[in-house]
This record gives structure tokens, sequence and C-alpha cells, in this order.
């Protein structure tokens, strides 16, 4: 029997150079929430990068322990290490059994990392996965555009409107700042 996880809903944003990026607690199995303050951000290389997941959870901890080791390889180069992770990720027949996505972030870039080999860049700086991210995703870059808010915030109040949106989203919200 296969299990679709959802529940899941990480964001970054950029402004005045700060970069946040936060994730909600749930984690469902179904239509059934099996746990409400799950923490689905991370800091590697000594703090210098941000993670977060989207997807099934023992996946999302394989692929951070893997992009972590590409972070070490590469000298905590998040381009290299993300281009590598995801060359591996595509070709590798473990890995492409994964079902996950990451998003990661240093002071300089946020990055989407597939399974499929994609690494995206988004060109505003903000960046959204998850079952809620086209909510979280949509009200980050109202907030950023039309107000004065910080980096911070913008992730706070973008994750708290996906909330309200998602049933697979929810308010227990962890952020982290660079």
């Amino acid at each position: 029997m296969t299990h679709s996880f959802e529940g899941t809903t990480v964001l970054t944003a950029r402004k005045d150079g700060i970069v946040a990026m936060g994730g909600d607690g749930q984690v469902s199995i179904g239509d059934t929430i099996m746990k409400g303050n799950a923490t689905k951000i991370r800091r590697l290389a000594d703090g210098e990068v941000l993670a977060g997941f989207a997807g099934a959870v023992a996946d999302a901890f394989t692929l951070f322990e893997r992009f972590e080791g590409k972070l070490k390889e590469f000298n905590k180069n998040l381009l290299r290490a993300a281009v590598e992770l995801g060359k591996e990720w595509r070709t590798d027949k473990y890995l492409r059994q994964l079902n996950a996505l990451l998003a990661v972030s240093n002071r300089d870039m946020s990055l989407l990392i597939s399974g499929g080999g994609e690494i995206i860049e988004p060109e505003d700086g903000i960046l959204a996965i998850g079952s809620g991210g086209p909510y979280a995703l949509a009200a980050a870059r109202a907030l950023a555009k039309h107000t004065e808010l910080n980096a911070h915030d913008i992730v706070e109040q973008s994750l708290c409107i996906a909330a309200d949106i998602c049933v697979y989203t929810n308010t227990h919200i962890t952020i982290e700042t660079l």
C-alpha cells in the first residue's frame, strides 16, 4: 500500500539583504493529520545554509544528508552542491525513487532542487514548495511588493495565509533567517 504524504509548506523570501525560510508543522498521510509540530527547516554547513523540504519525510532526511555531504565536498558552494545533488538524484537508481523537493538558501541565492534534475533559482528571491506552496508564494510576492515587511515577517504572514486556505498546512511555523 502506498501513501500520499501531504502537509508541507516551505517558503523562502529575501528582502534588504536578509533571507528567511519558514515551514509549517503539519505532517499528513492522506486525509489524516499525523503530527502538527514537525520542523521542516534545517541549518546546514555550519549554519550558513538553510534547507527545507516538501514530500515524504524519510526521503527528505536522506536528501538533507546527501546535500550536506555535497556542501562539504564543494566547500559550502551552494550552486555547485545543488547541481551535483541534482545530477546524482536524477541518475542514481535508489535516489530516483525518493519523493521530496528541497528548497535551499544561503545569503546570496535560493534554489529549488528536484529529483528530475531541476535546479531553479527564483528571479524575485521568493520560493515556495509543498501543498500550500502556491498560496504562500502568491501571498509573499504581494507582501514583498506592497508592504514594508521584512523577510521574516513576509514568510510568517504568507505561511499563515497559506494555512487559512490549504488543509494540508497549519500555523505551527518555524522560521530561520540569514
